[in-house]
């Protein structure tokens, strides 16, 4: 397929208006069409077994496919992006594209959870073998490698506890040994990271969450290098993943307003987070924006933002009741999986026999909270009538 590029000169939010849509090729509407296609003719024999024209079949791509495609594409840095129908979908995709019966991939003890579940419980089967390593091995991360190492995961920040990672000493010492590096970096989205410049070879995006931003279509990304994009492009096509039309087009929709509403998430969640700081029934909060987070120097170096998802430790010598008193009296605040939205979320978070190659406090009581677009004092008085319900 003929993509058609946007100015390499533009910057991020010019970019976001324009990539993935070409109006003069579709009479002048500015969004591409949504086409709902399985079928495609050919005028005749000779360009359909030559499969010479730009789309041969639904389930291969379409103008709209390539539409979004195209948009991840620029917004990564990328030789060229594959959909999935999900998140860990996208997961899957990007870590069997470059394993094999036999190979080893290393992960972060502080992956998202199912990631884990996928690594544990699918890799095996396929004689993929996997260990687990500390999140904060940098380029001493070649002391856990293995004579059969192909693959590199990371994450950053860390799930649940939001840990940063060295992602360019990590990606350097793989690239050592011929390893393929691979990034989940739905936190920060292709705006406020570009992991391919950091060295790494699959960027991974569950864009259920912030390219979409509205809580209704899951979608997944993957943009590749260069010397990742031959075995992504085969493995995807092999395996037959298309992504609905209509959930592409709201995903392209999302993808237009994604700084504005980014910039927004990341104000009320500072405002949050230094309120937070004040509160006695508070311990650490994990949000590496801020100054007083142990991976802040990390994130400044190679983040240019932060998103609306964070955590905070209760005080030590919370209980239980106290906790589930907090999450039940909270109004504003939903209770549900997934984030991104332009809702505030909130989640209870047990670390005790979730990680493996780390140590952690069995006994800590956290909470996740995704901050919406909601106004910040109103979000701050909904957590402070929580806490006065479940602390006094």
């Amino acid at each position: 397929m003929t993509k058609n590029k946007t100015n390499p000169a533009f910057k991020a939010d010019t970019l976001l208006a324009h990539t993935g849509r070409t109006p003069k090729e579709f009479y002048g509407f500015v969004n591409p069409p949504v086409v709902h296609a399985s079928t495609v003719l050919f005028p005749d024999i000779e360009t359909l077994t030559t499969g010479n024209q730009p789309y041969v079949y639904g389930r291969r791509g379409t103008p709209t496919t390539e539409a979004l495609e195209t948009a991840i594409s620029e917004l990564e840095g990328a030789a060229g992006a594959k959909l999935a129908t999900s998140g860990l979908n996208a997961i899957a995709l990007a870590c069997l594209s470059c394993l094999s019966a036999n190979d080893h991939i290393l992960i972060p003890d502080t992956a998202y959870g199912p990631t884990r579940h996928f690594a544990d419980t699918v890799l095996p089967k396929y004689g993929i073998e996997v260990t687990y390593y500390d999140q904060a091995l940098a380029g001493d991360i070649k002391t856990v490698f293995q004579p059969n190492t192909k693959a590199v995961f990371t994450e950053a920040p860390g799930s649940l506890t939001f840990e940063m990672q060295d992602i360019p000493a990590i990606a350097a010492a793989a690239k050592s040994i011929g390893a393929t590096v691979l990034m989940d970096n739905t936190w920060a989205s292709p705006l406020y990271c570009k992991p391919l410049s950091l060295g790494v070879d699959l960027s991974i995006q569950a864009g259920t969450k912030y390219i979409v931003g509205h809580s209704d279509v899951m979608l997944g990304t993957i943009a590749a290098s260069e010397a990742a994009w031959p075995a992504l492009d085969e493995f995807h096509g092999a395996m037959g993943i298309h992504i609905a039309p209509d959930d592409i087009y709201l995903a392209l929709r999302g993808l237009r307003t994604l700084s504005v509403r980014l910039e927004r998430h990341m104000k009320n969640t500072l405002e949050v987070a230094h309120w937070l700081g004040t509160r006695s029934e508070v311990g650490d909060i994990r949000y590496p924006a801020l100054e007083r987070d142990p991976g802040h120097a990390i994130w400044k170096r190679d983040f240019t933002g932060a998103c609306g998802l964070f955590a905070f430790d209760f005080k030590a010598g919370t209980t239980e009741a106290q906790s589930t008193a907090f999450f039940n009296a909270l109004e504003i605040f939903g209770l549900g999986y997934s984030w991104g939205g332009f809702e505030s979320l909130a989640l209870p978070v047990k670390l005790k026999g979730i990680r493996t190659a780390t140590v952690t406090d069995p006994n800590l009581r956290s909470a996740r909270l995704h901050i919406g677009l909601e106004d910040p004092q109103d979000i701050i008085a909904d957590l402070d009538q929580a806490f006065a319900k479940a602390f006094t």
